[in-house]
Formats: structure tokens, C-alpha cells, sequence
């Protein structure tokens, strides 16, 4: 079972959110569809522009602990290393 941490935006170079989650495609739903209530219906932010595959549960919370301590520039060069345009990767991943 793949597990995975996401980061979504509202915009380019706007507000991120990194989360986590065993099934992507249903939690992305939930926060598209405003769901999730709290930081991300506050602030809009619904659009998928990183994540990343784990093998299990204790990786994906450790890789999510450790990418929100990370600076928000480095956070920034991460999406832009394989989403330089911002592009929201959703569907892309519904297909």
C-alpha cells in the first residue's frame, strides 16, 4: 500500500500545505471540494503541486514532520524541481 505527502497551494508562490494521506486522490478531492474544514477551505488552497510516493506509514509521517520544518525557499525549490510552471498535478493522477 503507497503512502503518501502532498503539497498544495492556492496559487503560484502562494500559501502552502503539506499533508499526508494513504489514498491522494480522495484526500485532494476532499480539499477541492472544501471538506477538509480549517487552514486549507480558510485559504483556498486545493491545488496539487508536489508529492511524494512511501513505502509505509512511519516513512510518510517522518518525510511529512520533516517537510514542514523545512524553509519556505527550499519548500519552493522542491516544487520547482519537477513543477517549475505550478501546474495543479491532480489531474494527472485521476487518470
Amino acid at each position: 500500500m503507497p503512502f503518501y505527502v502532498y503539497i498544495l497551494t492556492n496559487q503560484q508562490n502562494g500559501t502552502l500545505y503539506i499533508g499526508r494521506t494513504d489514498d491522494l486522490i480522495k484526500r485532494v478531492w476532499q480539499h477541492k471540494e472544501q471538506l477538509m474544514k480549517g487552514f486549507t477551505s480558510r485559504y483556498d488552497v486545493n491545488k496539487l503541486v508536489h508529492f511524494e510516493i512511501l513505502d509505509d506509514a512511519a516513512a510518510m509521517i517522518q518525510r511529512e514532520k520533516s517537510l514542514k520544518r523545512w524553509k519556505r525557499a527550499w519548500k519552493i525549490e522542491l516544487i520547482e524541481s519537477k513543477n517549475p510552471d505550478w501546474h495543479d498535478l491532480y489531474e494527472e493522477i485521476i487518470k
